[in-house]
C-alpha cells in the first residue's frame, strides 16, 4: 500500500505462502476484468450513467437525505464518515426499518433513493414516511434500467433516475453510481477515489494482498472462522459496517465463510478483551487506527499523584499506547493479528482501503470456492416477509 496513506502490518504469524501462484494468476488484469466486470468501477475509466453536468443544479441543495439499505448506503456512510472534515452540507442516512423520528427541514431537502432491485421493502417504507413527512423535497433515484417499483414511484413523482449498473451488486456498488453520486453532492472528487489502475501495479500493494488472503486462508483452515476486527478510530465505524457486510454475504455459503465481528476499542478493553485473550482459539484480528493531530493536551491542575504519566498527552497517544499494548500482549500469546494504521484522511487513502477489502474478498472465494456475488438465501427471507404481508 502507498506508505503516505497507510502504514500496514501484516500477521504476526507468517508462515510459508500457500496458494501464491493461484492468487497472482488470479490477478491477471486481462482475466480479473472479465471474470468480475464490477472491477471496472474501481478504474478511471468506468463509465457513469450520468454526467456531472446532469448533478450541477441537485449540488445547489444545502440538506440531503440518503435512503438504502446494505450496500445501496453504507458505501456512502463510509465515506460521509471518514471524509468528514472536508463536507459543509448536511447529510441524513435511513439504513434501517425503525421507529425513528423524521426532522422538519426549514428548507427543501434532496432525497436520494438507491435501490439495485427497485423494490427492496425497507427502502420503499422509509421512502414513503418522508414523502409523507417532507412534501417538499426534490427526489433522485438510482436503480437498475428495468420495471420495478422506484421507477414507477419516479415517473408518479416525476424524479430524475440514475440507472444502477446490473453487473454490479450492492456491495461492491460503493465507487459505482451508488457511491459516487453522494460523493460528488457532498463535494468531493470522485476520480480521486479510483485508485485500481495504480495499485494493480504497486508490487508492495499486491504483496501485501496476497500475504493477507494467505494468512487469512491459513486461519480457516485452522479453524480460526470469526475474524475479530479492532477498531480505534470512530470515524471507521461505517467503513468497517461496509466491510463486514462484504466479507459476510460474499463468502458466508455452503457451510463455509468467516464471521467478521466489529469491535469498538479501548471500550472492549473493560468487556471483550478477557474473551480474546483467554476464551477459545478461534478468531484472528485485524487492528484499525488513524494518526490525528489533537492539539487539546491534559490539564496538568487535574494531574494528582498516579498520572503523571499523561502529562503533556492528548487522547490520539493514550488511544496509541493502549493499541501497542494490545499487539505486544497478542503477540505473546500467538494470537493472529494484522493492522491498518490511516496516516491521510483522503479520497485516495479511501479508495484504496475500498480497493484493498473488495480485491481481498474476492480471492478468498476462489479459495473457498464460493460464488462471491449472489446471495441465496437473504432472497429467502424477501420472499417469506412477502408472504407473510400478503395475508
Amino acid at each position: 500500500m502507498d506508505k503516505k496513506n497507510i502504514i500496514y502490518k501484516s500477521f504476526n504469524n507468517k508462515k510459508k505462502l500457500t496458494n501464491k501462484k493461484k492468487l497472482i494468476n488470479f490477478l491477471n488484469s486481462k482475466v480479473l476484468f472479465k471474470k468480475y466486470p464490477l472491477l471496472k468501477s474501481l478504474t478511471n475509466n468506468y463509465n457513469y450513467s450520468f454526467k456531472k453536468k446532469d448533478l450541477k443544479n441537485l449540488k445547489k441543495y444545502s440538506e440531503f437525505n440518503i435512503i438504502g439499505m446494505g450496500g445501496s448506503v453504507l458505501g456512502a456512510e463510509a465515506i460521509h464518515d471518514f471524509l468528514y472534515h472536508k463536507i459543509k452540507k448536511k447529510f441524513l442516512f435511513f439504513n434501517n426499518l425503525q421507529n425513528f423520528k423524521i426532522p422538519k427541514p426549514n428548507k427543501k431537502r434532496l432525497n436520494v433513493i438507491i435501490s439495485k432491485s427497485g423494490n427492496t421493502l425497507e427502502t420503499l417504507s422509509n421512502l414513503n414516511i418522508i414523502l409523507t413527512k417532507q412534501k417538499r423535497n426534490k427526489n433522485l433515484i438510482i436503480t437498475e434500467n428495468k420495471k420495478n417499483i422506484l421507477r414507477a414511484i419516479a415517473s408518479k413523482l416525476r424524479s430524475d433516475v440514475v440507472d444502477h449498473k446490473n453487473y454490479i451488486g450492492g456491495r461492491y456498488s460503493v465507487l459505482s453510481e451508488v457511491g459516487m453520486v453522494p460523493a460528488e453532492l457532498m463535494g468531493l472528487n470522485e476520480k480521486k477515489f479510483k485508485q485500481l489502475n495504480f495499485l494493480i501495479r504497486n508490487r508492495s500493494f499486491i504483496n501485501n494482498l496476497i500475504q493477507n488472503v494467505s494468512s487469512i486462508y491459513s486461519n480457516i483452515i485452522q479453524g480460526k472462522k470469526n475474524s475479530v476486527i479492532l477498531n480505534y478510530d470512530e470515524k471507521l465505524n461505517n467503513f468497517l459496517k461496509w466491510y463486514q457486510q462484504l466479507s459476510a454475504e460474499s463468502l458466508g455459503k455452503k457451510g463455509k465463510g468467516i464471521f467478521p465481528i466489529i469491535s469498538t476499542m479501548p471500550k472492549d478493553n473493560h468487556s471483550l478483551l478477557q474473551l480474546y485473550l483467554d476464551g477459545p482459539k478461534n478468531n484472528f484480528f485485524s487492528f484499525f487506527i488513524s494518526r490525528e493531530r489533537d492539539p487539546f493536551r491534559f490539564n496538568n491542575n487535574y494531574l494528582i499523584e498516579g498520572l503523571d504519566h499523561l502529562n503533556k498527552k492528548n487522547i490520539d497517544q493514550v488511544l496509541h499506547a493502549q493499541q501497542r499494548a494490545t499487539q505486544k500482549v497478542f503477540k505473546t500469546k500467538k494470537l493472529p493479528f494484522r493492522s491498518f494504521e490511516i496516516i491521510k484522511r483522503s479520497e485516495e487513502t479511501l479508495g484504496e482501503l475500498f480497493t484493498f477489502f473488495i480485491l481481498e474478498t474476492l480471492m478468498l472465494s476462489t479459495l473457498l470456492n464460493v460464488n462471491p456475488i449472489n446471495q441465496p438465501s437473504v432472497e429467502l427471507i424477501k420472499i417469506e416477509t412477502t408472504k407473510i404481508l400478503k395475508k
